[in-house]
């Protein structure tokens, strides 16, 4: 390699590289576990390939002592041969991609085992560090938003 092959090479590919390290760990903040600030329910947030997904690790299940969380199934599934499938484990947000322009995971599904519909979804960190995720139909303003506190 020649001198300005060398310095060619510092001024081009180190700088990509740099910038795909940031970007990496950067879209990468929103992998572990999160519990809502209302404290009902914690998921999982995993990465597969480019895609950011998220399973139910825990959900109160105050409401009705005689169904306790690990016997509870996706009973309002609009598939019948996923009703008896449990919530504890679901996976319930996939095909999430980290936007390093908007700075934000776009282009979700999310998966409401209450009401057994999904959603179109987008997840940011809010202005106090809090990680917030919209479920939305068409538009991000017809949404509902839930927030979650990372744990440990």
């Amino acid at each position: 390699m020649s001198k300005n092959q060398i310095i060619l090479f510092f001024f081009i590919a180190v700088p990509l590289m740099l910038s795909a390290q940031i970007t990496t760990g950067e879209d990468e903040r929103i992998v572990g576990k999160w519990m809502s600030t209302e404290k009902n329910v914690m998921v999982d947030v995993f990465k597969e390939g480019d895609e950011f997904k998220a399973k139910v690790i825990w959900f109160d299940d105050s409401d009705d002592p005689s169904r306790p969380m690990k016997t509870r199934c996706d009973i309002h599934n609009p598939n019948k041969d996923l009703r008896s499938k449990k919530i504890l484990g679901m996976n319930v947000l996939e095909n999430l991609k980290y936007n390093p322009e908007t700075n934000r995971w776009e282009d979700g599904i999310i998966y409401d085992a209450n009401s057994g519909r999904h959603w179109s979804s987008v997840v940011y960190f809010n202005k106090d560090g809090l990680l917030e995720v919209k479920g939305y139909w068409k538009f991000e303003f017809l949404c509902k938003t839930i927030t979650f506190r990372k744990m440990g």
